[in-house]
């Protein structure tokens, strides 16, 4: 067994699915233009947020149990190469065959031989971000191998050639014509009378996935949580579909990331509370499916756990980076977030959207410089703090998206328009004569903004503030101005 949990590592995706290829002001701008991209992600945020809403109210030590679950991931992160590797002797104990992979393409060629070995040509999916991040699918692709997403959205967004844009929706940014529409196009033998009804549009799924399940020899799973004190894995899921790739295949190969370690099977408790109620809006998620090792004669009889580093440790040695490693990936940050409501997920260039991607992408894979798409993450954020109010394990977002705009600062080799700007306006702030100078150019910006006293335009470096945004006419006096005049005094 060697793991680099101890020391830093260099992320590799090969298959480019931590970074973008554009920046996401890009991306934002063009997903802005998307109107029914805005309506469909409004609604589905609102509904969300209303279900969660309701089920936290009912809970009256919520916030003890949220204090719990940040002290327990503390915890873990504290002594995670520990938890991992008596993780390992205890599934190793019950029949397991554990795997350690530094990065993606190691991760994958693990699973891919593994697959190869059984013979099998397909197989079928639980609903990974782990595997998302590696870009499993297309290296089982490359290899020959067909992968079958089962979740119902992951399925939407496999059939039609998409991304997943959220967390616990991936298909968040579809709505149900659009799914009926790509059901008719690219899922074989439906019926041509489908309409976009939810109850026939989950039936024509469950009849194209049933085949599957019934016939895959292989299913590939990921991990929500994974007791060290057992060698337990859970996975928890709303259709059932989840339950049927981990107890149908003859074998099965589960990809987790380290961070999802918990000590014991009481704070498996703390979390089992925490995650349904902040995810889908529910008081328990309706299967919650826990597996340790192999049992003779019932479910898989081969079970590989592949432990996915992958950055993690890069992440690990921050002592306030590291927050970033309790996420439990309920999504609750994404559906608060004024930012993601209007963008949706895909403008994050990123498997990982929304407020705690932009703070955990940035630190898994680092900033290269100042074209780096991951330079633009911390700034999509208003900073307005709802992402921490809504987090079931406390994580200081905002905190987080401040220290990682200050690393994209750091990693500028060149002076950008917007340490111009800041420069200049330190300039001006260091002493009151200064300042006073500064004031007195505010006529100017009356000036530009003209009757309808808004701003619109500004030459370089301000340009790239005022090509996203207007800026308001600067007050027809100053507060030295008005103290002055009031006073009769110097402010």
């Amino acid at each position: 067994m060697t793991t680099d949990l101890g020391m830093p590592t260099v992320a590799s995706d090969p298959h480019g699915h931590l970074r973008g290829t554009e920046s996401f002001p890009e991306a934002a701008h063009r997903a802005l233009a998307d109107t029914q991209l805005r309506r469909n992600l409004g609604h589905a945020t609102r509904t969300i947020r209303a279900k969660r809403a309701a089920v936290v109210g009912e809970v009256d030590d919520w916030e003890e149990l949220r204090r719990a679950g940040e002290t327990i991931k503390a915890d873990t992160m504290a002594r995670l190469p520990e938890l991992l590797v008596q993780l390992e002797e205890q599934v190793t104990a019950r029949g397991g065959v554990v795997h350690w992979a530094r990065d993606a393409e190691e991760a994958n060629r693990i699973v891919v031989d593994l697959v190869r070995g059984t013979g099998a040509d397909e197989v079928v999916k639980v609903k990974s971000m782990a595997t998302q991040e590696t870009g499993l699918n297309e290296a089982l692709e490359a290899a020959g191998v067909a992968a079958f997403e089962t979740d119902l959205a992951e399925l939407i967004v496999q059939l039609s050639h998409d991304r997943p844009s959220h967390f616990l929706v991936p298909a968040i940014h579809r709505n149900r014509a659009e799914i009926r529409e790509i059901f008719l196009r690219e899922m074989p033998d439906v019926d041509p009378s489908l309409t976009d009804e939810p109850r026939r549009l989950a039936m024509a799924a469950r009849a194209h996935l049933r085949r599957k399940f019934l016939t895959a020899r292989v299913g590939i799973s990921g991990v929500n949580f994974a007791v060290a004190e057992s060698g337990t894995l859970s996975v928890v899921e709303s259709e059932g579909n989840g339950r049927m790739c981990l107890t149908l295949p003859d074998t099965l190969i589960t990809v987790m990331g380290v961070e999802k370690v918990v000590p014991t099977w009481r704070d498996l408790e703390v979390f089992l509370q925490l995650l349904p109620r902040s995810s889908t809006g529910e008081r328990m998620n309706p299967y919650t499916s826990t597996w340790t090792g192999v049992t003779p004669g019932d479910g898989p009889q081969t079970f590989h756990l592949v432990l996915l580093d992958n950055g993690r440790s890069n992440v690990l040695a921050s002592p306030d980076g590291r927050q970033a490693l309790h996420c439990i990936r309920c999504s609750a940050c994404l559906n608060v977030c004024p930012v993601y409501e209007r963008t949706g997920g895909h403008a994050y260039g990123s498997i990982y959207p929304g407020p705690i991607g932009a703070v955990l992408s940035p630190q898994l894979t680092g900033i290269s410089g100042p074209d780096d798409v991951n330079a633009s993450l911390p700034y999509a954020s208003s900073l307005c703090g709802a992402c921490f109010d809504a987090c079931p394990v406390r994580i200081d977002i905002p905190h987080l998206l401040v220290q990682q705009r200050a690393a994209a600062i750091d990693a500028h080799t060149r002076p950008t328009a917007q340490d111009a700007t800041m420069r200049a306006m330190a300039l001006a702030m260091t002493t009151p004569a200064r300042f006073r100078l500064a004031e007195r150019a505010l006529g100017l910006g009356r000036v530009l903004a003209g009757r309808k006293q808004r701003i619109t335009a500004l030459p370089w470096p301000m340009s790239g503030w005022t090509n996203a945004r207007d800026l308001p006419a600067p007050p027809p006096e100053t507060f030295r101005q008005w103290w002055s005049r009031t006073h009769g005094e110097d402010a």
